[in-house]
């Protein structure tokens, strides 16, 4: 899992925002405890997604006891809106044998607050997946410092 700095330009704390990154991303990829929460792939998640001022769509695939196997960011867009392709998120979690996924994208404008478009991709990419036996533990939208979480809404 690479990880890649937010802005062409080094800021204060970079150093340290990537030192904590990296840490997060050796977390992640231990073998043996399971996410029991979303607390660790969140702080990962926003730390990594938030400072972007374009629209990203990650995947974090999980396997049968709900350990991150991988961590992909998958789709970037504009400012505005990403495209993503229920398609490509398939390929992604057969290739890594994922049992269940995570979803989660950014809104550079600091509302996060679902759009109706963010709903029907939910929807979308759970049928999709379901049809091949993988679950959708979550979709994150994150915005800066705040997010939203589907299944914190019981929205999945």
């Amino acid at each position: 899992m690479a990880v890649v700095q937010c802005t062409p330009r080094a800021r204060p704390g970079d150093a340290t925002i990537r030192k904590a990154l990296n840490i997060l991303a050796r977390r992640m990829r231990r073998p043996g405890p399971t996410v029991s929460g979303p607390s660790a792939v969140l702080d990962y998640l926003r730390l990594t997604l938030a400072p972007r001022e374009h629209e990203v769509f990650a995947v974090v695939l999980l396997d049968a006891q709900n350990r991150v196997i991988h961590l992909e960011e998958l789709f970037r867009g504009t400012i505005t809106q990403t495209s993503v392709y229920p398609r490509e998120v398939v390929k992604l979690a057969l290739r890594h044998n994922a049992a269940a996924v995570i979803l989660a994208h950014n809104h550079p404008s600091g509302v996060a607050e679902p759009s109706k478009a963010d709903d029907y991709l939910t929807e979308t990419l759970k049928s999709a997946l379901d049809l091949i036996g993988v679950r959708v533990l979550d979709h994150f939208v994150i915005a800066g410092r705040t997010y939203t979480s589907y299944a914190e809404r019981a929205r999945l």
